[in-house]
């Protein structure tokens, strides 16, 4: 077998066959990377599921729009309401309620909003509004206990409650203390009025609530005045009592007394510290022998002029020892007074000394006696501070129940005027008013929305379906699958209005009694689509070896159904239409079409069958065709029990020998490659093998097993 020049076909679209040369030596087979989708594939398969797209689209469009015009038109009304933060502060401090006006705010607002959605104010709101009767909040054939005792403790949660609820909606308004509020009804004036009633049942509960607080804390506020009031009486008595024991109407004047004479006593006591301290110095030096030094001694009358005399008397003395010496009488007077002088001095200073003594024993019993005097002052000062101490105490207490009597007297009367006015801090900036036009159904953004809804699921079922394919459609496809390029690309039979025809006969019949057959296309539609693919296809056969084109070529295909037939018996044609004689072999023993296609019965000619057989010649098995130069056909024949066994002898092997050398050309028409094993055993006696697929049906699976099969066989 020639297994160098193998050909392959492949598929394009529904009823498009694609063909692949699949050569083993002279035509290898070659790596193809996969090709990045691309705008236009999308684009091919959106147009290729164009009705998919459009019925689903069509399909969501007039679902929505029927349901659109059937819906019962809803009306819904809005009304504005402001809602300042209240003073729940009814005791007087006004520093926490300023702080939490700062903080919770917002958390006020939005608990306001929750109470406006509670089950409880609808629930009133249905009761005296008497909504009850009305088609839209009746729940079943009568009211539920709920609404007929107007509590919901112990009872089941009524349905009129969830659509009211349902109908109702709570919005605020940003950066505001606004709230906006809507209810949806299919009766304009009922929702108007429902609004407006269940505003007013709020602010009622609102103003309920706040009654009900300031009650409450009214008659706290009287039990604790009650209490204050003996308080504020004991603790006044307490002071009173105390200051008239410890005469504190007398201590203001004395303590200032008082503490005057501390201080008097303080700072004599220190300046008579000081005193002690210097003349104990003095005293000291002067006993240590340095008494001469001592400014009492210096500053003594007595003793500068015994000084004086003495250094008289000692100057005449030296006079008259150096006149007449020391034994001259004179002298010795002189001598003698001298030492009557420095007695009379030495006891001077023993005065003087002992003067010091005295002073320094003075300054020390002065200083002792001012530590005393100052001690018992503190002691007195101590004692009338204690008893400030007290007296302070008991008439801060007194001061203290007295402030908060008057704070709560105060909150109390302020309680008082409240509970008897009338106001709320909510108040009604734009009441609910009649809508004139329904808020729903908005037919147009409801009919827009479906479009671009079916236009999107429509494409999106047909990228799906896209993907769940798994059959071969494009030639990037084949060419990913065989990694061989492909050859051509023939497009689906269509007849002259454009519809897709497979099989059927041409309405007029030709001149020599035969009838046409639109499958063979080449013959009877040169200048068709179809018939140029088939010249495409032949013109790559004859180039893929240019040195040797292939002779015998083999098509077949994966699966029945694929064209094969009819791209062999086209493929023979232009062939043939070159004018080199060309052989047509119908091999599908099994199915056969080829003689069908030509206008030759089976049960007319002997075929292949007969002469593999042995009961015909090869002469007689070939026929020409009568309408075609150069194409001759050798039919099926009757068709045999055995047909693999006919084609695995050595007959068909010494006829395709002979045959070679008679024709230029030799295409086979076989069975499909996975129904039967005939394609197989044909291929090893043939040039190339053409694969036909058909795209949109030839699954990938199917195809890549028969090109394994293929080229398996070497």
């Amino acid at each position: 077998m020639a297994d160098e020049n193998k050909l392959v076909p492949k598929e394009n679209g529904p009823g498009v066959v694609e063909v692949v040369s699949m050569g083993a030596q002279r035509i290898p087979s070659f790596d193809l990377s996969p090709r990045e989708p691309h705008l236009y594939d999308y684009l091919l398969i959106l147009r290729k599921h164009q009705w998919l797209i459009l019925s689903f689209l069509l399909a969501v469009v007039t679902i929505v729009a029927i349901a659109t015009f059937r819906m019962e038109p809803v009306y819904t009304t809005t009304a504005r309401i402001e809602i300042d933060r209240e003073n729940t502060n009814i005791l007087p401090f006004q520093g926490a309620d300023s702080y939490d006006f700062m903080m919770d705010q917002d958390n006020y607002i939005e608990t306001q909003s929750r109470i406006l959605t509670s089950e409880t104010l609808a629930l009133q709101t249905i009761r005296n509004s008497g909504l009850i009767p009305h088609s839209e909040m009746q729940g079943g054939p009568s009211a539920s206990e709920a609404i007929t005792s107007g509590s919901l403790a112990n009872h089941r949660r009524p349905p009129e409650l969830g659509a009211f609820l349902g109908s109702l909606n709570v919005k605020r308004v940003p950066q505001s203390r606004l709230l906006d509020v809507s209810f949806e009804s299919t009766d304009p004036q009922l929702a108007a009025q429902i609004l407006n009633a269940h505003i007013q049942n709020f602010m009622e509960q609102n103003f309920r609530s706040r009654y009900d607080t300031t009650a409450k804390a009214t008659l706290w506020l009287a039990d604790q005045l009650s209490e204050l009031k003996v308080k504020v009486q004991n603790s006044e008595d307490a002071r009173l009592t105390y200051e008239r024991q410890h005469q504190i109407w007398e201590l203001d004047d004395k303590q200032n007394i008082t503490t005057q004479r501390l201080n008097d006593l303080n700072k004599e006591g220190t300046n008579a510290q000081s005193e002690r301290m210097r003349k104990e110095a003095l005293y000291e030096f002067a006993k240590a022998g340095n008494i001469d030094v001592v400014p009492q001694l210096r500053e003594n009358n007595v003793m500068q002029d015994l000084t004086r005399r003495r250094s008289e008397v000692y100057t005449q003395y030296l006079d008259a020892l150096n006149q007449y010496g020391p034994n001259f009488p004179k002298v010795q007077r002189q001598q003698a007074q001298l030492k009557e002088i420095e007695g009379m001095m030495d006891t001077e200073k023993r005065n003087i000394l002992e003067a010091l003594g005295n002073d320094y024993n003075a300054a020390r019993q002065r200083e002792g006696l001012l530590n005393e005097a100052l001690n018992e002052q503190k002691i007195e000062v101590n004692q009338m501070a204690q008893s400030m101490v007290e007296f302070n105490i008991l008439k801060r207490d007194a001061e203290g129940y007295k402030t908060m009597y008057d704070g709560l007297l105060t909150k109390l009367k302020e309680a008082n005027i409240a509970a008897g006015l009338k106001s709320s801090n909510i108040r009604v900036i734009d009441p609910a008013m009649i809508p004139a036009t329904p808020s729903r159904p908005a037919k147009t953004r409801n009919i827009a929305l479906s479009f671009l809804v079916g236009l999107v699921g429509g494409i999106g079922l047909a990228l799906l379906r896209e993907y769940l394919d798994n059959t071969v459609k494009t030639p990037d496809d084949i060419e990913s699958l065989a990694r061989l390029p492909s050859l051509a690309v023939v497009p689906a039979f269509t007849s002259e209005n454009g519809n897709t025809r497979r099989g059927r006969l041409l309405g007029s019949a030709s001149s020599n009694g035969h009838e046409k057959r639109i499958e063979l296309v080449a013959q009877h539609l040169p200048k068709s689509q179809m018939s140029e693919a088939f010249r495409a296809l032949r013109t790559a056969l004859l180039l893929s070896q240019a040195d040797h084109p292939p002779q015998v070529i083999l098509v077949t295909s994966a699966l029945p159904r694929e064209g094969k037939t009819t791209a062999a018996a086209n493929l023979a044609v232009t062939l043939a239409q070159l004018g080199d004689r060309t052989l047509l072999i119908d091999a599908d023993l099994r199915k056969p079409g080829v003689g069908r296609l030509l206008n030759m019965t089976d049960g007319k000619y002997a075929g292949l069958s007969s002469y593999l057989a042995g009961v015909s010649s090869l002469d007689l098995v070939t026929v020409p065709h009568p309408s075609i130069p150069n194409l001759v056909a050798i039919p099926t024949g009757p068709l045999p029990p055995n047909p693999a066994d006919l084609l695995s002898s050595h007959k068909l092997a010494d006829a395709l020998r002979q045959l070679r050398g008679q024709y230029k050309f030799i295409v086979i028409d076989s069975p499909p490659i996975m129904a039967a094993t005939d394609a197989v055993i044909l291929s090893v006696q043939t040039d190339g093998v053409l694969l036909v697929v058909r795209s949109g049906e030839t699954p990938k699976e199917a195809f890549t097993r028969a090109r394994d099969l293929l080229v398996s066989v070497k």
